[in-house]
């Protein structure tokens, strides 16, 4: 049996508000190894974000544990969490995050020369052509259209080769067409580089091509299974 590649042991959150506490998790558990896929669906204010924010270790639990590749985020400082996430995550956001001030090209060579690559360039190069953008490497983001900047936030998300990519909505911010075709990338990215992909969606379809399901509601789990 593979060892897995991320825990979550009883994790709840618990924020306080005008009208007292609120729970946002509730005993929240799974286990995914390297290369699963992973849908987390539920409707909005569901917890879906808040649970996808515990697992990168974005934020702490209330209770319960996190442990990502062999590090228990719980009991890492801020610092260290952020270089495990360095090290080992990758993001794709429904908002695409790119920089402005940066190019295609330089958007997906920043992760690469933070770690200090030498090849960061031709690697970034590579990974554009690889999601049809071999014309556009020197475009701002103002001159791509969505589909394009998500192909680039796809391509900066798998520069590192990270262990584990998160994608909240990924298709959230484009057109029905548009959107497939960035899932269809995704996806074949994903089996190429055997990565385990965490996808937070409101795409039943979507999460039924996932290899597992996770329903929540109310911030409970009310559903986790092997899904399609």
């Amino acid at each position: 049996m593979n060892a897995s590649i991320l825990t979550a042991r009883h994790l709840s959150k618990v924020v306080s508000s005008a009208e007292g506490s609120l729970r946002i998790l509730d005993d929240l558990s799974l286990e995914l190894h390297k290369g699963d896929v992973l849908a987390i669906v539920g409707t909005s204010g569901s917890g879906k974000s808040t649970l996808l924010g515990l697992l990168a270790g974005l934020d702490l639990p209330t209770s319960g544990e996190v442990e990502l590749a062999g590090h228990v985020l719980n009991r890492l400082d801020e610092d260290r969490r952020a270089r495990v996430r360095a090290e080992h995550v990758g993001f794709v956001f429904q908002s695409f995050q790119l920089l402005d001030t940066l190019n295609a090209l330089e958007n997906v060579m920043l992760p690469l020369e933070l770690e200090g690559r030498q090849d960061a360039s031709a690697k970034a190069q590579a990974l554009l052509e690889r999601v049809g953008l071999a014309a556009r490497l020197h475009h701002y983001p103002r001159q791509l259209s969505g589909g394009e900047q998500q192909r680039v936030a796809l391509a900066r998300a798998f520069a590192a080769e990270p262990k584990i990519l998160f994608a909240d909505e990924p298709t959230g911010n484009l057109d029905s067409n548009t959107g497939a075709h960035i899932t269809e990338l995704l996806f074949e990215l994903n089996r190429e580089r055997g990565t385990t992909l965490i996808l937070v969606t409101h795409d039943e379809r979507l999460a039924g091509r996932c290899q597992k399901l996770l329903r929540l509601e109310g911030g409970r789990q009310i559903e986790y299974r092997a899904a399609g």
